[in-house]
């Protein structure tokens, strides 16, 4: 859709705003709208169950995505901020997450965190107001106020120093009707591809599992040059049930040695001054592991638990939240050292890395049920869970015929998920130009507001 540009215009006083409409306002946003007017007070029933939303729990596409019931004697101290209909929330804290959010239709008992400053609209139109808050030179000029380096922040009061675009009471609702009807269409196609990606994950892994636990199926097989059509035994798992006949069914723990990881001293800088790669959860994002976010010397190697992984290792996370709902599992390419979340699975001669670390993704819902809750109230895989496991074992030549197998058809499903994936970015890019342009007057859509 071609959309016309305002035919006059002039110097908006703000220089990343540029030109605006002649007859457009821009105004610092404290002289339309006040900033964090309720809070919840410390006199509050220590009874009083409310919906609350932290800084995780939104984002400046998709609005609020989560919320968490807490009673106030519980909850988190920075769970304070009251927000009502018409409300804006917009991130001081971790600015760099972006997270902005209109409030609509909010429950009674909706409370936010004190990392949000909530606008309330007084001389601007709410929905023009959301809009304006989303736009992204105004989310950048946030972010540049921000201080800190870890933990960046500003001050609401910053916030409402920012300038904002203005144009009158009817052209704001006009252009507000506009970007919900656009905004809304695209948020539908993006849905449909999120759908389609789900769709090839699930199958995905769906592949994996039957492969690693039915084998080959019949074409793949005659073109490694085995049985297309194997018999079946009882494999004697009940949640297993049949498998091919020729197949063993082994404890892993004879299979493989497990060896865990550490810490080193962190008070010691030159234990983190090295180019050794120390994986920890948070890299274990990859089939291959070939770095990590952290790197430690041959200093912390000598004098600490630590021990180094060779290439060839199956990694695995044995403890922390993740193993409520994922079992990552990571293949190294070079010599890494691990942290004590982990463990590194190094095969003996009847099994092959490749095949392994198929068949512990291909087992990763299992994994997640035999996860225990610890006493500090995370998620762990205790050593002799993992010892114990049924793991079931082919020839090594038929292994090595089913992880080739698995590359190529999963490297397929990938492709296709990376090229939806790339469709839904290039759709939120547009959905982003489209906001800017239409609440900074770049674009005139006061005659597209009933097509």
């Amino acid at each position: 859709m071609k959309l016309p540009a305002y035919l006059r215009t002039k110097p908006s006083g703000v220089e990343w705003l540029g030109e605006v409409p002649e007859h457009w306002e821009a105004k610092r946003l404290k002289y339309s709208a006040s900033i964090n007017d309720e809070a919840l007070p410390e006199t509050t029933l220590p009874d009083f169950e409310f919906e609350y939303v932290d800084i995780g729990g939104v984002s400046a596409v998709d609005g609020i995505t989560a919320t968490e019931q807490v009673v106030f004697e519980n909850a988190p101290s920075r769970a304070r901020r009251r927000v009502r209909q018409g409300d804006t929330i917009v991130s001081t804290v971790r600015t760099y997450l972006r997270a902005i959010a209109p409030i609509k239709n909010p429950p009674e008992n909706l409370i936010v965190s004190t990392g949000f400053a909530v606008v309330r609209p007084r001389k601007v139109e709410p929905a023009f107001l959301a809009y304006a808050l989303r736009e992204s030179s105004f989310i950048e000029s946030v972010v540049a106020r921000s201080v800190g380096v870890s933990y960046p922040a500003c001050n609401a009061s910053e916030v409402g120093g920012i300038p904002i675009p203005l144009p009158d009471p009817a052209e704001q609702r006009a252009i507000a009707a506009f970007l919900d009807r656009e905004t809304g269409r695209v948020d539908q196609l993006v849905a449909k591809k999120r759908e389609l990606i789900e769709r090839l994950k699930e199958k995905r892994t769906a592949l994996i599992s039957r492969t690693v636990t039915r084998g080959l199926p019949p074409a793949a097989a005659r073109a490694a040059g085995l049985p297309a059509n194997p018999s079946v035994k009882p494999s004697g798992i009940e949640w297993l049930g049949e498998i091919p006949k020729h197949w063993e069914v082994v404890p892993l723990g004879y299979l493989v040695r497990f060896s865990g990881g550490a810490t080193p001293d962190k008070s010691n800088s030159a234990y983190w001054d090295g180019s050794i790669p120390w994986v920890s959860p948070k890299d274990m994002k990859v089939a291959r592991i070939a770095n990590a976010e952290d790197h430690v010397s041959s200093e912390a190697l000598a004098n600490s638990a630590l021990r180094l992984m060779p290439v060839d290792s199956i990694l695995i996370v044995v403890r922390g939240m993740i193993l409520a709902h994922s079992f990552p599992v990571g293949l190294t390419t070079v010599p890494v050292t691990i942290n004590q979340d982990m463990k590194a699975v190094v095969c003996g001669k009847r099994v092959t890395p490749h095949f392994l670390s198929w068949s512990f993704t291909g087992f990763a819902k299992t994994f997640v049920s035999f996860a225990d809750e610890s006493a500090h109230g995370t998620r762990k895989l205790e050593t002799g869970t993992l010892t114990r496991f049924p793991f079931l074992l082919p020839p090594l030549r038929e292994q090595a015929a089913i992880a080739a197998y698995l590359d190529e058809e999963t490297a397929k499903l990938d492709a296709l998920v990376g090229k939806v994936e790339a469709a839904v970015e290039r759709l939120q890019e547009y959905r982003t130009a489209l906001i800017t342009a239409a609440v900074t007057g770049k674009i005139d859509v006061r005659k597209h507001v009933t097509q």
